[in-house]
């Protein structure tokens, strides 16, 4: 299968989609990110959107909460967004979680996690973690249910999904009942995978950029073994949520995604896979603009929300 004719009409209308972005500074990378949400058709209305701050370890970080009716309490969805640890903000991922709200019923709460190369590794992670147990905790004065909270990211932010599950079950909490994980970066099996070979040149996330990014995250080698970094490497994969993971085909990525679909299935893990046969990495910020796009992405709500209301 070929990518989708309408995926690659919007690509091609990209202005950057043939520079090369690691000539950029995170600085513009992340300007051109947020920029590129502001230029979204139709953003969706939210019943009600509200900016916070959450006061952690020495830092205080910002978090958007997303609720799509008055009633409460709610089931949540923590997000983290993608950007290659290096861009992105809850600003580049707001129509996003606009729908995401919309289409679970649940308050989506966004992230604003430390970026690199300011911060790196393993900032995000702790923000991460961390951010999550301050939502369990104020869960009342949120209006959300603390038992039924999910975990979603892509790319690397489904890489913060998944370590951040990881932790919430060493650490003992909070509970984490369900995780999205949309093309997400979490390592890989192969030393030479061969998605990243195919996909060398694909767009919006060549092989040499997702080779910058992990330059700007990584600051120290040590950490490329860390399973905190690289979850697919972690001896013990059991006893964590159910999870729905999401690879595209055009994709230096789609190994990854799949074969942490294949530990986590050996581990006893409740999983689903699927891969997008006409996506390339990064398709779901494009959901407004191409309908196949769409149509996934409203699939990955649909097994959010069945894990978030299926035994009411």
């Amino acid at each position: 299968m070929t990518m989708n004719q309408r995926m690659k009409e919007v690509l091609e209308q990209l202005p950057l989609m043939t520079d090369d972005l690691t000539n950029l500074s995170p600085q513009l990378m992340r300007e051109g990110m947020d920029e590129a949400a502001e230029r979204m058709p139709a953003v969706e209305e939210v019943a009600d959107v509200s900016d916070r701050t959450m006061d952690l370890s020495g830092r205080t970080i910002n978090l958007r909460i997303y609720k799509p009716e008055k009633t409460e309490p709610l089931p949540a969805i923590v997000f983290y967004h993608g950007g290659g640890f290096v861009a992105g903000s809850i600003q580049s991922h707001d129509p996003v979680c606009r729908v995401l709200a919309n289409r679970t019923g649940a308050a989506v709460l966004s992230v604003d996690y430390r970026l690199a190369p300011e911060s790196p590794f393993p900032a995000a992670v702790e923000d991460a973690y961390e951010a999550l147990k301050w939502v369990a905790e104020h869960a009342g004065s949120l209006g959300i249910k603390k038992e039924k909270i999910a975990l979603a990211g892509d790319s690397a932010g489904g890489n913060l999904a998944a370590v951040t599950a990881l932790q919430a079950r060493d650490r003992e909490g909070p509970n984490v009942c369900y995780q999205l994980l949309i093309y997400p970066s979490v390592g890989f099996l192969e030393r030479h995978p061969a998605s990243m070979t195919e996909n060398a040149e694909a767009p919006l996330l060549p092989a040499k950029l997702s080779g910058w990014f992990q330059e700007q995250y990584i600051q120290n080698k040590e950490a490329l073994n860390d399973p905190l970094y690289r979850p697919m490497i972690a001896e013990d994969l059991t006893q964590l949520p159910g999870t729905h993971i999401v690879t595209a085909q055009y994709d230096p990525l789609r190994d990854s995604g799949r074969d942490y679909a294949k530990r986590l299935e050996e581990a006893g893990v409740p999983v689903t896979y699927k891969l997008e046969e006409d996506m390339p990495h990064g398709f779901v910020n494009y959901y407004a603009l191409v309908p196949r796009a769409n149509e996934a992405f409203e699939e990955m709500c649909g097994h959010l929300k069945d894990a978030l209301y299926g035994d009411q």
